[in-house]
């Protein structure tokens, strides 16, 4: 006799703030009172009514007819809505479109909302009109909204109860919603298991009874076990974003899913120890020191990535990252042009004595003189470090008429009719200004000091834009005291303030002719918009689809895009024969390989190996069991 096959698995979903970021009601009142004056007060009352029947102060016949009865709409106003609704898909829910399309037939969109606005968005999303219970507006001759079916179960008290006692749906049936009405379900016995949904809202007197919280629709597939669009959901992955980066990242994380904590200030070692436990992605300016002691503690053992918002990466142990399968990136090129403009800005403030004046300014003093003011055509510019930004501070300056020279450990090219200098002392010694764009390494630790300061001539003038530490400030301080120094310009420190509330102490203040800025070289709108969308780009990517180009500290691999296969990525420290015993691995349990690549620094080595979805469980813990393997992850 043959066995009965269990009946599939029945998923009822709520339309309004989970299918959608929105409340469909919400957005139509908006739409319809577009320019009437009382708006902002109709929406208003109609959400307060919404919001209080969504944690069941409210009862939902109640809440229902007042709605309605405060809007004025029409079919021209739903169909805008339906148009907005569009683009308001939950972001899981667009992801896993696949997931909708291929079980379409045991997903039932229950809602208290309108199937005039939610059958065409659903049924993009590939959830048939059949599928759909909801209510239905009654219009009159002219399309105006007169009211609705009060004969639909869904439009009184208890509805979607009803409405699911007389589907009698057969098997084990799950719920995901963020309202009381959808909770009801699961305590009325209708429903096996109620999973409260916080992507767009979090309602207290909600997930206080749920079975789960699930903060995406790829945590309720990765929770039941059903095919998705992430191998692992991203709402389980933790970011970390230190000292006020820019907005666009946080929204860059997340819109993709992840759990997205920001932070205004820097941290010391032993908070960051504390805050970054269980965080697999870090994102950080200059002030905060990623260091072999918070690396080698069990709390940073998930972390997987790095981002420096910033040029530099002295703050961040390179090594010990690449040692732990860390991969580090950063934007060597997003704020270059800030803080050229600034360097360019600087040596004509102080050239032309504009930082005094203006004090006296607004003192009441006005002093109109010529006297020690002059042009900063014809004078000499000399560069100490010809990177991104020395190259396009030369460039600059040569248009202005300036003659340009330039000092760089690394032999580089020449721009238009600089010169290159064979010392630092050769530099020095002929220039009117001299402007630092050195990187942060230890080696650079005041490598401008009483001596260089002496190697240069009388009245020069003196910008660091660079780090703090390459300039021994004792020393500077001198050669201003001294009048060796025409004047300074200094926007980096030996030690800066974790945060604006924190008094700046240095021995520069209150120096003749010398301008200080709080390390705000690279800090323009402009700057850090393009650090706040390059940086999560990288990372992204990384966490994406494993490609590491632009990567600082780890072998460097521009991977296609995932289709159709599982990408497994597996780090390991570069010894021989791994490659070979990865494959062996894969010919043993007879996968076909779609695609495989590698590249190695000298000490680690990165093997990404695309294979087909059909593969044996046991691979993935034979490859973790690899020797010398330092992570294992996959991707699908």
């Amino acid at each position: 006799m043959p066995t009965a096959q269990a009946e599939p698995l029945k998923i009822v979903i709520d339309f309004d703030s989970t299918f959608t970021k929105v409340e469909g009601l919400d957005e139509l009142a908006r739409i319809a009172l577009q320019g009437n004056p009382k708006q902002a007060e109709i929406v208003g009352k109609i959400k307060d009514i919404t919001d209080q029947g969504m944690v069941g102060a409210y009862s939902f016949s109640d809440s229902l007819r007042d709605r309605v009865a405060l809007l004025p709409a029409n079919r021209s106003h739903v169909d805008q809505l339906i148009v907005f609704l569009k683009g308001k898909i939950s972001e899981s829910f667009k992801r896993n479109k696949d997931f909708l399309e291929e079980n379409a037939a045991q997903i039932l969109i229950v809602s208290s909302g309108f199937k005039d606005f939610i059958v065409p968005v659903v049924n993009e999303m590939g959830i048939p009109a059949e599928n759909v219970y909801a209510n239905t507006f009654i219009y009159d001759a002219e399309g105006n909204i007169t009211g609705y079916d009060a004969d639909n179960l869904l439009s009184q008290d208890k509805g979607k109860v009803r409405l699911l006692q007389s589907l009698q749906l057969e098997g084990e049936v799950y719920v995901i919603g963020d309202g009381i009405t959808d909770y009801e379900l699961r305590e009325s016995g209708l429903a096996n298991k109620f999973f409260a949904f916080t992507e767009n809202i979090s309602r207290k007197a909600v997930t206080d009874k749920a079975d789960f919280v699930v903060p995406s629709l790829d945590e309720f597939l990765y929770i039941n076990g059903l095919s998705r669009a992430q191998s692992y959901p991203k709402s389980r992955i933790k970011v970390l974003l230190l000292e006020n980066v820019h907005p666009g990242a946080v929204n860059a994380f997340k819109k993709e899913g992840f759990q997205v904590e920001l932070l205004k200030g820097a941290l010391d070692e032993d908070e960051l120890i504390e805050k970054i436990k269980d965080v697999s992605i870090i994102g950080l300016r200059s002030k905060t020191n990623l260091t072999k002691k918070v690396l080698e503690h069990p709390n940073a053992s998930r972390l997987m990535c790095v981002g420096a918002f910033c040029i530099g990466t002295n703050q961040i142990d390179l090594v010990e990252c690449e040692k732990r399968g860390i991969a580090v990136f950063n934007a060597p090129y997003s704020n270059t042009r800030s803080v050229v403009e600034l360097s360019i800005g600087l040596m004509v403030m102080l050239t032309r004595n504009i930082f005094e004046k203006s004090t006296k300014m607004h003192a009441g003093v006005w002093d109109k003189s010529a006297t020690n003011s002059y042009e900063i055509r014809g004078k000499k510019i000399g560069l100490v470090g010809y990177g991104s930004i020395g190259t396009q501070i030369s460039v600059i300056a040569e248009a202005l008429g300036m003659e340009v020279y330039f000092y760089d450990i690394v032999d580089k090219l020449a721009l238009g009719n600089a010169k290159k200098c064979s010392s630092l002392k050769e530099l020095l010694s002929q220039v009117d200004f001299v402007s630092l764009h050195v990187d942060g390494r230890k080696s650079n630790t005041n490598i401008i000091g009483k001596e260089q300061f002496s190697w240069m001539k009388d009245n020069v003038i003196f910008l660091n834009l660079s780090r703090g530490h390459v300039v021994e400030i004792s020393a500077l301080v001198d050669a201003i005291k001294s009048g060796k120094m025409w004047g300074a310009a200094i926007d980096v420190f030996p030690y800066e303030p974790k945060t604006n509330d924190e008094e700046f102490i240095n021995e520069l203040r209150g120096l003749p002719n010398v301008i200080l800025t709080p390390h705000i070289g690279g800090s323009t709108e402009e700057a850090q918009a393009n650090i706040g969308e390059f940086v999560p780009a990288k990372l992204l990517q990384f966490m994406n689809n494993g490609s590491t180009y632009g990567s600082v500290n780890f072998p460097e691999l521009q991977l296609p895009p995932l289709e159709n296969a599982h990408r497994l990525l597996h780090i390991h420290h570069n010894v021989p024969g791994i490659l070979a015993q990865i494959n062996q691995i894969f010919a043993k349990y007879h996968v076909n390989i779609i695609g495989q690549y590698l590249k190695t620094t000298e000490n680690t080595g990165y093997v990404i190996t695309d294979v087909a979805k059909e593969y044996s469980e046991e691979i993935v813990s034979e490859l973790k069991l690899i020797d010398n393997t330092i992570k294992f992850r996959m991707l699908y």
